[in-house]
């Protein structure tokens, strides 16, 4: 078993105070102050900075007020995938990993009479039938997921057709 403490260690001394603020914005899906991120990236001096430059690239987003919070850039980080899987994946991969979620999304819409998971209610469950109502809504969830993974794969597979084109 591996001690939190070492691996954390090993965290700080392996990266350098930029990649630690980065590798702390990518998993900050709430706004928190400079602080917070300074604290978490274990960088006390740099993390102003090492923000700034993030919000320049895309990576980060600021949100300004009495004093300026930070998170994740989600349109980033999805760049970040569908490039990853046109680069790494054959198109006829995506293509058929495609049609996959297609056919998934399209069994949630029928078990559900519904164009999309924010349009099914709890009307009709019974609220004293827990396990009913966290099973739907673990169904809500996973229905929500296959609707993101088909837009990014799509655009992967659009990417990765255009990236086939390119001259040579």
């Amino acid at each position: 078993m591996t001690d939190d403490t070492s691996a954390l260690g090993e965290w700080v001394q392996r990266r350098t105070t930029f990649q630690r603020v980065y590798d702390t914005v990518v998993g900050t899906t709430e706004y928190v102050p400079v602080e917070t991120v300074a604290e978490r990236a274990h960088s006390s001096t740099a993390a102003r900075d090492a923000l700034a430059q993030l919000v320049e690239v895309g990576v980060a987003k600021r949100r300004d007020g009495r004093s300026a919070t930070y998170r994740r850039n989600e349109s980033y980080l999805t760049w970040k995938q569908v490039e990853r899987l046109a680069t790494e994946t054959s198109e006829e991969t995506l293509r058929s990993r495609l049609a996959e979620l297609t056919e998934r999304g399209r069994e949630f819409r029928e078990r559900f009479d519904a164009l999309a998971p924010d349009a099914v209610g709890a009307v009709g469950t019974p609220v004293d039938d827990h396990k009913t109502v966290e099973a739907r809504w673990e169904a809500m969830s996973e229905w929500e997921t296959v609707r993101r993974d088909v837009r990014v794969v799509r655009r992967a597979v659009d990417r990765a057709r255009r990236g086939s084109k390119a001259p040579a």
